[in-house]
């Protein structure tokens, strides 16, 4: 690995490159904010893809990208005189430090449970209390992932089961009434029901410390692996997925989840 001095000569060199950029590339020239936002969604979510499959290399060069982009707005920031990469790294370690009082101050906290709970109350203190605890949790992020930063935040007021087993009970209340109300095809009632089975199932993988988001993206992936040999399959012997009976089609599948394992 590369010493300090040469990730911050490498940094640096970022630095100088987005300056000539901003000046001299036509394109980078005429980008705003607003304009670089969409690259920026797309950039993380395709960070996120390589870091759910693991690839290193691509978690390399995708990061690379996100890091592009936070150094890209920082240069727009400093041509505003509203701040500069400095400043956004000062706000960075002023926040790490102070929601971090068990390294750089004499508060304990020896479980990670602990250091979350002290976490949300020092994110409460920077507010100054006078933010609603769920204001913290943005609009616009993936449903699945909101659910569960909704819970962990509730959780960090103490707004949460007393032992994780309780939440089963829970989740088999939710699926009994989500049942009821598609027995009785009320549409508008069943959705409102099935809402609160998935809400509940992300609670008890909160609670077991598992994330959800990674479980249905690897479920996903799954699904796609296997999916992809059954119409390859399928296409080698001349034949059309259409035309294909359900058990000549899950004797496929099954293949594919023998040859995963």
């Amino acid at each position: 690995m590369h010493t300090k001095e040469e990730q911050m000569k490498a940094f640096g060199r970022l630095l100088d490159i987005m300056d000539d950029l901003r000046e001299k590339c036509p394109w980078d020239r005429k980008q705003t904010n607003e304009s670089l936002r969409p690259n920026t969604i797309e950039e993380t979510y395709e960070l996120c893809e390589a870091l759910i499959q693991d690839d290193k290399n691509n978690i390399c060069k995708e990061l690379g990208d996100v890091l592009l982009h936070v150094v890209f707005y920082a240069k727009i920031g400093s041509e505003t005189g509203d701040f500069d990469i400095k400043d956004v790294c000062d706000r960075l370690c002023d926040k790490l430090i102070f929601r971090h009082p068990h390294i750089y101050g004499t508060e304990k906290a020896d479980t990670e449970d602990k250091v979350l709970s002290n976490w949300e109350q020092l994110k409460m203190k920077e507010k100054d209390g006078n933010k609603m605890v769920l204001s913290g949790v943005p609009s616009s992020l993936p449903t699945l992932i909101k659910a569960y930063r909704i819970q962990d935040k509730a959780r960090g007021v103490g707004f949460d089961w007393e032992e994780r087993s309780q939440v089963w009970r829970k989740v088999k209340e939710e699926i009994s009434e989500f049942e009821a109300e598609v027995e009785q095809m009320d549409r508008k009632k069943a959705e409102a029901e099935l809402g609160d089975v998935l809400f509940s199932l992300v609670n008890a993988a909160r609670l077991y410390k598992l994330n959800p988001d990674n479980a249905l993206e690897h479920t996903n992936q799954k699904f796609i692996r296997r999916f992809n040999y059954l119409e390859q399959h399928t296409i080698q012997e001349g034949r059309n997925l259409k035309d294909m009976t359900l058990e000549e089609m899950d004797a496929i599948w099954n293949e594919a989840k023998r040859l995963e394992k």
